[in-house]
């Protein structure tokens, strides 16, 4: 790593080691162009956490082509999401069995959850790539990069974060549209008000009972529950959205009587409970995500094209002009700011 003050050049930095930042990363470094990856957590994968069980996002779904893709290139295996059985409704006059799955619908999964293929990518990328534990606080108009006492030079810079949360933790460049900050700052976090919860068992007993594990709740805690087991039930896992809003300290106890309500006395002995809140994820969620509702500013047309003559892309699920808030859509923010890039180099214009 760098000493403090010595600054090192390179062709792209990219803020955030998600989806869309490995896979910028890795679009790039195959083009030829030198890449950092500056990630603040001290992992990679952003919204993509839990192997295999999935804390953050897990679906991908028919026609979503680039994580089909990515996941044939990588090697990484995928299934389809299971849906057999009844449904459940959980209301106040009980619990009521639906015949079918109206919740649910075709979906795809990752084996081993979808770190397997933020892994994937960054197992591509040449050793030295990316620096974890490295949150950037400013990027000036020249491109010069701050985080901490360790600083970069780069000819393109690439945010690869939630646009409301670079806006809220980073210093930009104060030569950035006015408009297009303001369109940053109102841009809905994806997932940033939810909390997602998997009750981990050591059998799919709901399957047993010809339940397809869906259901939803107007009581909660859980508003909605889907089965999250592996191929073939394992591991066996039940997983839910909790609203930020209804977390207490013995939350717990009264998501896993919700469990029971809904699916028996089997659901009374998980081997673990997984509890992640987004919106308590200081790299993920800006305390303000929660007043950010107009998810119509997803995809913005601002975010379609470069600032700073060309040299600053913003590529995130967020501003992905299709699949918005989805894997597919990291990808597609990713695929357009690598062809961005690539161009202006196919032009001469990159920096020197």
């Amino acid at each position: 790593m760098a000493a403090t003050n010595e600054l090192h050049s390179v062709d792209v930095a990219v803020i955030g080691a998600g989806m869309s930042g490995l896979a910028v990363a890795d679009g790039l470094i195959r083009a030829g162009f030198s890449v950092r990856v500056l990630e603040a957590r001290d992992r990679i994968g952003g919204r993509l956490q839990g192997s295999p069980l999935d804390r953050g996002a897990s679906w991908h779904w028919p026609g979503e082509h680039r994580v089909r893709a990515l996941a044939q290139r990588c090697g990484v295996e995928t299934f389809e999401q299971y849906r057999l059985g009844d449904a459940l409704i959980d209301d106040i006059s009980g619990v009521h069995r639906y015949p079918g799955n109206p919740i649910d619908v075709p979906a795809y999964r990752v084996v081993g959850g979808t770190f397997a293929l933020a892994a994937a990518l960054a197992a591509q990328v040449p050793p030295g790539t990316i620096h974890l534990g490295r949150p950037v606080q400013d990027i000036s108009s020249d491109l010069h990069i701050a985080s901490g006492d360790h600083r970069w030079r780069a000819h393109h810079v690439v945010i690869a974060l939630p646009p409301a949360l670079a806006v809220h933790a980073i210093a930009l460049p104060r030569e950035l549209p006015a408009g297009l900050i303001d369109v940053a700052a109102r841009t809905p976090v994806w997932m940033g008000d939810s909390v997602k919860v998997v009750a981990h068992f050591s059998a799919p007993f709901w399957r047993h009972d010809g339940l397809a594990g869906a259901a939803m709740s107007r009581r909660g805690p859980l508003t909605e529950v889907h089965d999250m087991s592996g191929p073939d039930g394992e591991p066996a896992a039940l997983f839910g959205f909790a609203r930020a809003a209804s977390m207490h300290a013995d939350i717990e106890t009264d998501i896993l009587a919700q469990l029971i309500r809904m699916f028996g006395p089997q659901a009374s002995q998980p081997i673990d409970i997984l509890i992640q809140d987004w919106s308590r994820e200081e790299w993920t969620t800006p305390p303000v995500a929660a007043g950010l509702p107009d998810y119509a500013m997803f995809g913005h047309p601002l975010y379609q094209q470069p600032a700073l003559d060309g040299r600053l892309h913003w590529s995130s699920t967020e501003t992905a002009g299709s699949y918005a808030g989805h894997i597919e859509g990291a990808l597609a923010a990713a695929e357009r700011t690598v062809a961005s890039i690539v161009s202006t180099t196919a032009r001469g214009a990159l920096s020197q």
